[in-house]
Formats: C-alpha cells, sequence, structure tokens
C-alpha cells in the first residue's frame, strides 16, 4: 500500500480522535462534574464518557498506522505530514459549525503548502 494513503490514515484517525475528545469533554456529564470541586468524580466522567474513550482508542489506532509510516520514511519527511490535520481539522470544524475565521484558514494554506515542499524533497 501506498505509504502516503497510510500516513493520510494516520492523520485523519488523529483528527477523528480530537473531535471526539472535543464531543466527550463538551458533554452535559463531563461539563457537570468539572464544576465541582471533586476531583474524583470529574475523573470518573471523564475517563468513562463514551466519546473521550473513542478518542483515546482513535489515537491509539492513530499511532499504530504510524509506525508503518515511520517504517518506510524518514522522520524528517513524516512527521511535517502531521501538518495536514491542521486544515483537515478546519475543513471538518466548518461542517461542524465552528467558527473559522480566514486567518485560520490563511495559516492552515500556508502549512499544507510547506507540508507540499517538504513532501516533494
Amino acid at each position: 500500500m501506498n505509504i502516503l494513503l497510510i500516513a493520510i490514515g494516520s492523520i485523519a484517525l488523529s483528527v477523528m480522535a480530537q473531535f471526539s475528545l472535543k464531543a466527550g469533554m463538551s458533554s452535559a456529564a463531563v461539563r457537570a462534574a468539572l464544576s465541582t470541586t471533586d476531583y474524583a468524580q470529574s475523573a470518573i466522567a471523564i475517563s468513562t464518557n463514551k466519546f473521550v474513550l473513542l478518542g483515546f482508542l482513535l489515537y491509539g489506532v492513530g499511532a499504530v498506522v504510524w509506525l508503518a509510516v515511520l517504517s518506510s520514511w524518514e522522520v524528517s519527511k513524516a512527521y511535517p505530514l502531521v501538518g495536514l490535520g491542521f486544515a483537515l481539522s478546519l475543513i471538518i470544524g466548518v461542517f461542524l459549525g465552528e467558527q473559522v475565521s480566514v486567518p485560520r484558514v490563511f495559516g492552515a494554506l500556508l502549512i499544507c503548502t510547506g507540508v507540499f515542499v517538504v513532501s516533494r524533497s
């Protein structure tokens, strides 16, 4: 399989993990637990939230997939591709109704340009 596609798959898993973690930490149960001074209750609410657990699972799978990338590419070539996660998260954020400013879009485009330049080396 093409290493670039594997890298993109790993990055996509990490982006999905971020949105899952965000959903979990924004849930009513977690927010209520965090509003108290009972740290044990907060820890339990976070660690048992299905979206938080899914986020950690997605990160774990993404890390295992990333190992295939590292086995084939130099870190200095592979790691800059992680920057594509900024663009992917921005696109998904737009579809989920997040506020996306022009400077944020411009920054993501700059990152993607840098990733393109590094990937061509």
